[in-house]
């Protein structure tokens, strides 16, 4: 029997290859009728047999393209239209407030990479082939639907070949936007100051068939265009001269520039690190394949597969032993970032940069090293002309060309974990290109009303309410507004992201960084308008941090009284655990370990070494380690001596024999510290664990001078040297010494106290100090002394969650924070919490930093507000 349906499909369905893919299962299972990209997902009209349609729409679900996401398929029972083909049909123009969501950008598949060393193929050494299955997406969309007319290639019309590539349903270039050859699409350009050792020999206008001619720009450099096979291949080549050279070159990506250098000469790598003021930061490198990649680091199956994912992360890998790298690359460091190419440009260079070490008689695989092109703390350049002003005092010459790129994208970063019972887990580290903005389900709750506060009188978790996760809500059509408001969460001031809720999705956006100067500021609120274009969007509600100077929380402040729109001002810890929840969909309370290095409590005071008894709407403070003095604040973080000097003097260690290297080190800022602290001038308290860190490190005299955000932290997990598993039994028999035990008392309570600032039971880290202090004084290892130290706070979260589950019965453990990026920290609380039963969850597709707070916020703000409609 013939029947008819229309089927509208929503999720990642655009850009991916999903149409041709319908038309071809469409052929195979006999259905008429015609597929179209709507504004809203793919909608596609079928008529065949009853049994045939089944077989179809199970395709459609289980076998779609690998990019594609398929998130919901809705079916209606239709008259038939007598339709005797199959037809893919032209977007639909009618605008609604609902878009469709599109792929995050892909790196070059194997098809194209084969074509693209293919002599025999009309794309060979094409610097920007790709098809449906790969290549730049949300970096060129400037509007959806995604139609070529939307992106930056629109500048670039499809020669006869392209256009009849992307009119054949059948071909693999069907509808691939990006699609272009050197007739008609992008090409390469080199430019170069004239007085710069980039600047070409004699021999560089002859390139065989054609001619590489060069214009002067108006700022002065010269800039030469391969706009065909063989001047493009010139300009690769003189790039790669460059490089084997010891210079550094700019090169164009999908999301911004790289600054790229030889990996394996230290020169470079020392004038690539001056340039960027990079300090001792480590930098990532790219490399051919994971066989290149187990030349200088252990690669795990698990590893390969996140090396190799279309997103083509940055994957940290363990340094294998007896690998000398060149100074300056990840010094210190038992990891090393390395990624696979991503675009076609790069597999052209560093294939050719292989072929010149060859011929040059070097043994080792090609390695180079892949930054990102900017300035320290600045965003990452994405215009050609700006990469010459700002990056053209480090770099020798810029690889660009003439497409723009429309969306900033920082390269993604990945590691895999140990988790205890359950495997091996993807720890995500930077969520940019390839992941963002693919969104997150947010789950809507239906709690009790009651439940939407936590008594003063800090009472059991059932008196903070268990969410109920239920279905997600329909998508709302043209009167979104009033049926599924849009809340925009503004994150936090370092790792920046910002997210946006459109009924059960969360749009998070990708790593902004640090907003601590105005063109970090600049690139979040350009970031921000972008996804309002795309997605339609217009917040009806905000969520922020409550940190009072944070200054996507002033903007949010301030928007909410211009606009007079509701604004929910989230604690930062509560924020952390709260972004766990919300990507494992948890239900009912959790307790929630928050460890970090900042975060305004409160009370007023620094957090940074929370536990919390937590669900999506609310919290109480359970637990946190014990105050601390921060002499100089925020100089504490930039100086950990001055940390060091405030946890000695509240623990009371300042007369031991081994803090006086401390103090040798402090020279007269011993006594500075010493009177902040004694007045109380500039000198906040912290609970922060991350702080605590620092201190250790800068007490063994690892780090006492960080040149980067959380270096002494870093470099103190370093100094444990190779560790072993957490089930691989640790010959450190000094693991579990009780006299790095940190002590537990119970908190004291003011009349004005409530649940939220202060906390039942105090975490003393005195003892674990005192026991560091003796070991230093009895000439113990500091690589033993740096484990001991882990391990006793590895205990006090397997502490918290046992005093937690005693008291309240709480068996769900949620672990946040940027200490948990610490792989001794996280793998050994993972194992140690399962082996004592507790069911854990930790952020999947989020980091633990603070690139997962604005999605907290998010949780909370929309958990909060369903309690709100129920009231």
């Amino acid at each position: 029997m013939i029947e008819a349906l229309d089927i509208h499909v929503t999720g990642i369905v655009q850009g991916v290859g999903f149409r041709p893919f319908v038309y071809r299962m469409a052929k195979k299972y006999l259905i008429n009728g015609w597929v179209l990209n709507a504004a809203d997902g793919v909608n596609i009209h079928a008529e065949g047999e009853s049994r045939l349609l089944d077989e179809f729409v199970i395709e459609l679900s289980e076998n779609a393209p690998a990019a594609a996401q398929v998130k919901e398929i809705e079916l209606k029972e239709v008259p038939l239209q007598d339709f005797d083909s199959f037809e893919i049909r032209f977007s639909d123009d009618a605008a609604v407030q609902e878009t469709t969501l599109v792929s995050a950008d892909l790196a070059t598949c194997d098809d194209c990479a084969a074509e693209l060393f293919n002599p025999n193929d009309r794309r060979f050494r094409y610097p920007f082939i790709n098809c449906t299955n790969c290549g730049p997406r949300f970096t060129i969309i400037d509007a959806l639907p995604y139609d070529r007319a939307s992106t930056s290639m629109k500048d670039f019309p499809m020669c006869e070949r392209c256009a009849a590539e992307y009119a054949d349903p059948l071909d693999r270039r069907f509808h691939a936007q990006p699609d272009a050859c050197f007739e008609c699409g992008p090409h390469l350009s080199l430019a170069w100051r004239p007085d710069c050792e980039a600047t070409p020999g004699e021999d560089f206008p002859t390139c065989g068939a054609g001619d590489v001619s060069s214009d002067e720009l108006p700022d002065g450099w010269l800039i030469a265009w391969g706009k065909t096979r063989e001047t493009s291949d010139a300009l690769i080549a003189r790039a790669v001269e460059l490089l084997c050279a010891g210079q550094v070159v700019a090169v164009k990506g999908l999301g911004g520039f790289h600054l790229v250098c030889d990996a394996r000469n230290a020169e470079a790598i020392a004038r690539l690190r001056e340039g960027k003021r990079r300090g001792g930061k480590p930098f990532a490198v790219m490399m051919a394949n994971a066989e290149a990649a187990r030349s200088v680091c252990e690669v795990t199956p698990e590893e390969e597969k996140a090396l190799s994912d279309p997103a083509r992360p940055i994957v940290l890998l363990k340094k294998r032993r007896g690998v000398a790298l060149a100074a300056g690359l990840a010094d210190k460091l038992p990891e090393l970032g390395v990624m696979l190419p991503a675009t076609s440009v790069q597999l052209l260079l560093l294939h050719d940069f292989a072929r010149a070490l060859e011929q040059m008689g070097a043994p080792e695989p090609p390695m180079l090293v892949m930054t990102s092109g900017n300035i320290h703390d600045e965003p990452i350049v994405t215009d050609d002309a700006e990469a010459r002003g700002k990056l053209g005092g480090i770099a020798c010459a810029v690889l660009g060309n003439d497409r723009a790129i429309l969306s900033r994208y920082d390269d993604s970063v990945v590691r895999i974990i140990s988790a205890g019972s359950a495997g091996s887990a993807v720890q995500m580290i930077r969520r940019a290109r390839g992941f963002a903005p693919v969104p997150l389900k947010l789950a809507r709750t239906s709690a009790n009303p009651e439940a939407a506060a936590v008594p003063e009188d800090a009472a059991a978790p059932e008196a903070i309410g268990a969410a109920r996760h239920e279905g997600s809500p329909e998508t709302a059509g043209p009167d979104a507004e009033a049926v599924a408001p849009v809340l925009f969460a503004a994150g936090s001031e370092q790792k920046s992201t910002f997210a946006f809720v459109r009924g059960s999705e969360a749009f998070v956006s990708q790593h902004v960084g640090d907003l601590e100067n105005a063109e970090a500021f600049d690139a979040w609120l350009d970031a921000k308008s972008r996804f309002e274009k795309l997605f339609e969007l217009r917040a009806t509600r905000l969520a922020c941090d409550a940190h009072p100077e944070y200054l996507a929380s002033k903007w949010a402040r301030e928007q909410a009284r211009k606009l007079d729109i509701p604004l929910v001002e989230v604690q930062h810890h509560h924020a952390h655990i709260a972004s766990v929840i919300g990507e494992n969909g948890l239900s009912g309370a959790v307790c929630g370990i928050a460890f970090d290095g900042t975060g305004f409590g409160a009370d007023g005071s620094i957090w940074g070494g929370e536990v919390l008894l937590a669900n999506a709407q609310a919290y109480e403070r359970f637990a946190n380690f014990a105050y601390v003095p921060m002499p100089g604040g925020a100089a504490c973080v930039k100086n950990p001596l001055r940390m060091a000097y405030g946890v000695l003097w509240e623990f009371d260690l300042l007369e031991h024999p081994a803090a006086k290297r401390v103090l040798g080190a402090l020279g007269e800022q011993a006594d500075l510290c010493d009177q902040m602290i004694e007045r109380g001038l500039n000198t906040p308290m912290t609970s922060s664990v991350g702080r605590l860190f620092d201190a250790a490190s800068a007490i063994l005299g690892i780090c006492e001078h960080p040149t980067y955000e959380s270096e002494a932290a870093v470099l103190l997990e370093a100094a444990l040297g190779p560790v072993a598993s957490p089930d691989g039994g640790s010959t450190d028999e000094a693991g579990v010494n009780s006299r790095y035990s940190v002590a537990i008392t119970k908190n004291t309570a003011t009349p004005k106290s409530t649940a939220q600032d202060t906390s039942v039971l105090l975490f003393d880290a005195a003892p674990t100090f005192k026991a560091l202090l003796d070991d230093m004084q009895a000439s113990i290892p500091a690589a033993t002394i740096a484990r001991r130290f882990h391990s006793a706070f590895v205990e006090a979260i397997v502490n918290a969650a046992k005093l937690a589950y005693s008291v309240y019965g709480v068996s769900t453990v949620v672990l946040s924070g940027g200490v948990f990026m610490n792989r001794f920290i996280i793998e050994h609380a993972l194992a140690a919490l399962q082996d004592e039963g507790f069911t854990v969850a930790v952020n999947r597709e989020l980091p633990p930093n603070d690139g997962c707070i604005s999605y907290g916020q998010a949780v909370i703000a929309c958990a909060q507000d369903e309690i709100t409609r129920n009231e």
